[in-house]
């Protein structure tokens, strides 16, 4: 899979880095220039930009639905996979406020680099992370193979068992099925939040409190629910979920089917219960 290489650094200060996002600036800031697809690398003026880490999705810590207030998922995965990826990187000592933000770390900035093959439609570069020297020249495309993916964060995340994999359609075949690998692997070992994941066994939803703190769903449903609960404005009632979801538009490929559909046609509720009737490596979401 053809990659654009981007070095630079690692930032944390003043962000709030969860385990799938991070903030990186680069060597030369022009190289964002050089990220293909519809969409634009939204970078400040130091250069920095964030990242969203490709393949995988991590417990939300900080979400905020439209007309809504900040969400979270339950402890602690969210917070272990976002202190993971900071220790992978190699920040030694970080210090946040009582909103998650950063104020200090040690180092201040850790070299590293992307491979990308495109920004999101918010202006995120969708990328694999990667530590210490780049494989090919900054600026330059370099073939990304399984060994070449294993050495990212992004796998390290799904290994550790701290991370869903969340598939979109530009992501290669060889390292869409590395990653479901290493998810496999994690599965069976019990590792991190494997044990309690509600996604296909189903969870109840009660309101935004029971979301919150006891549901443990693939991030993607968390966000979709938390969106129609909001809109809700107090009814917890499930009974719209499915027509709310067709409005979204999600559409997704079921590998094992070989066939694309609507996210609300795998999406089960029976009361207040939810659950995912298909396994989240077997779907590949189409970018918008």
């Amino acid at each position: 899979m053809p990659m654009l290489v981007i070095e630079g650094s690692y930032r944390l200060l003043g962000a709030r880095p969860d385990g799938d996002s991070v903030r990186f600036v680069p060597a030369d800031p022009a190289h964002w220039d050089l990220v293909p697809g519809p969409h634009r690398v939204r970078s400040n003026r130091s250069g920095a930009a964030q990242l969203r880490l490709d393949g995988i999705d991590t417990l939300e810590t900080h979400y905020v639905p439209a007309h809504g207030t900040e969400l979270h998922q339950p402890p602690p995965f969210g917070a272990q996979a976002a202190e993971e990826l900071i220790r992978w990187l190699g920040f030694v000592s970080v210090l946040r406020d009582g909103s998650g933000t950063v104020t200090s770390s040690e180092p201040v900035a850790v070299p590293g680099y992307v491979l990308t093959r495109g920004a999101d439609v918010g202006g995120r570069c969708v990328a694999l992370a990667g530590r210490g020297p780049a494989p090919a020249p900054s600026g330059d495309q370099v073939h990304v193979g399984v060994q070449l993916l294993r050495q990212t964060a992004n796998v390290d995340q799904l290994r550790r068992g701290l991370a869903y994999p969340t598939y979109y359609t530009k992501l290669y075949v060889d390292l869409r099925e590395a990653m479901t690998g290493a998810v496999a692997e994690a599965r069976r070992a019990g590792l991190g939040l494997w044990p309690v994941d509600q996604t296909q066994t189903g969870a109840k939803i009660d309101g935004l409190a029971s979301l919150s703190e006891s549901a443990v769903l693939v991030p993607k449903l968390f966000r979709r629910l938390a969106d129609y609960l909001t809109l809700g404005a107090g009814d917890s009632s499930l009974a719209g979920f499915g027509e709310f979801l067709d409005q979204r538009a999600d559409r997704v490929l079921v590998l094992s089917r070989g066939q694309f559909t609507g996210l609300s046609t795998l999406v089960e509720t029976e009361g207040q219960s939810v659950r995912l009737t298909a396994a989240p490596e077997d779907l590949v979401f189409a970018e918008r």
